[in-house]
């Protein structure tokens, strides 16, 4: 197959997702075009099979704002055209799906059927909580779409419940690289963070208000008055000062240290002995799936997706959102004897085996088949 990949680029959960299955379908040997306005930051080098196609951003003086989804579009149409196209998978509602149905329109002018997939992530839908204004659009993209996704059972009941959609939604989890064992630790690097004796708990994020940064910090530091520890924080975003604030506060702020973004997690994963992810909703927890993919265990908030990644007592626990002392009595839990803390550690990585990428990628590619079996009895791709 020949597919179109519509993406955001960047390191967030969708833009990672995206990129993944994009290399994993070419690697099968299906050819994988990548269309978004810069190259995803976990594409890597040249691959087999995989082509990318930027979307040129103008600076036409009459757009206060620049036109996105119309330029997006536009390169929809070429790329389809000219590449002969068998289907556009869009991740996220807005502005892709929106971009893919505009595109399909404008080539079925031209005798050219090209289907789209859409797969939700999360922000697309719980965005209209914030602002309805969204819904009109949002409703329509999935009632417009071949096909419609969702990485987890959370995310399809919220859909339902906030779009008057008439669309199936297939639930296809995201999917996770895991080890076989339990890797073995670079202790020359683990030094530069923390002493052999003190247990390093890890938080990788957006820092947007939504992951409730202030929560990690504080469930640390009561784990810190208990068990010296240290405290790594990768990402980046709005909440960086707040968190560096309340750390010099609680008086832990030698022992918070921020890496900043981090194109590959697992180089802070494979050192970590706890991750922590508090947030007040996922819709998946990618980031927790990536952790116990190196054999990390999961302190978590039981909201959205989560629970249905993290097993409460098996490869971690599960708190109310907002529940501090119970994350913290938690983790100390597992790291206060090193026998419960290593079957933890063993439970972790067997979880991660449930999210096993060849398995997922047979769902998606079950998804495309059905979508082009069925756009081939309604008529027949004239690229000519």
């Amino acid at each position: 197959m020949k597919i179109g990949i519509v993406l955001y680029p960047t390191f967030g959960g969708s833009g990672v997702v995206a990129t993944e299955l994009g290399k994993a379908l070419a690697a099968k040997g299906h050819e994988v075009h990548f269309i978004t306005y810069s190259q995803p930051v976990r594409l890597g080098s040249f691959r087999e099979n995989i082509f990318y196609h930027e979307v040129s951003l103008t600076d036409y003086p009459l757009f206060e704002f620049q036109p996105y989804e119309t330029l997006l579009a536009s390169k929809m149409v070429d790329v389809v055209k000219y590449e002969k196209l068998d289907l556009l998978h869009v991740h996220y509602a807005i502005p892709h799906a929106s971009a893919a149905y505009m595109a399909q329109q404008i080539l079925k002018s031209q005798n050219i059927d090209i289907p789209f997939i859409t797969t939700l992530h999360g922000t697309d839908i719980t965005l209209v909580g914030r602002d309805p204004s969204f819904e009109p659009v949002i409703t329509f993209c999935l009632n417009q779409s071949n096909a419609v996704t969702s990485v987890s059972q959370s995310l399809k009941d919220e859909t339902y419940q906030h779009f008057d959609t008439v669309r199936a939604i297939h639930v296809i989890p995201n999917f996770i690289e895991s080890y076989d064992e339990l890797p073995v630790i670079n202790l020359e690097k683990r030094r530069r963070y923390a002493s052999d004796n003190e247990p390093i708990i890890t938080h990788i994020s957006n820092f947007r208000k939504v992951k409730r940064i202030e929560d990690v910090v504080k469930i640390f530091a009561k784990v810190n008055e208990e068990i010296p520890c240290k405290l790594l924080l990768a990402g980046d975003g709005p909440e960086r000062p707040v968190a560096e604030k309340l750390a010099r506060d609680l008086k832990v702020c030698n022992r918070v240290i921020f890496v900043g973004k981090v194109r590959d997690t697992a180089h802070v994963l494979e050192m970590s002995d706890l991750f922590l992810l508090p947030s007040e909703t996922e819709s998946f927890g990618l980031a927790a799936l990536e952790a116990m993919a190196v054999g990390v265990p999961v302190i978590s908030s039981n909201t959205g997706g989560i629970p249905e990644v993290n097993v409460e007592g098996f490869s971690g626990y599960l708190s109310n959102v907002g529940d501090i002392d119970s994350m913290a009595k938690n983790a100390l839990h597992i790291l206060k004897d090193p026998q419960t803390h290593l079957q933890f550690r063993k439970n972790a990585l067997t979880r991660s085996k449930d999210f096993k990428l060849e398995s997922i990628l047979s769902m998606y590619e079950k998804v495309y088949e059905a979508v082009l079996n069925e756009c081939s009895e309604v008529g027949k791709r004239i690229y000519d």
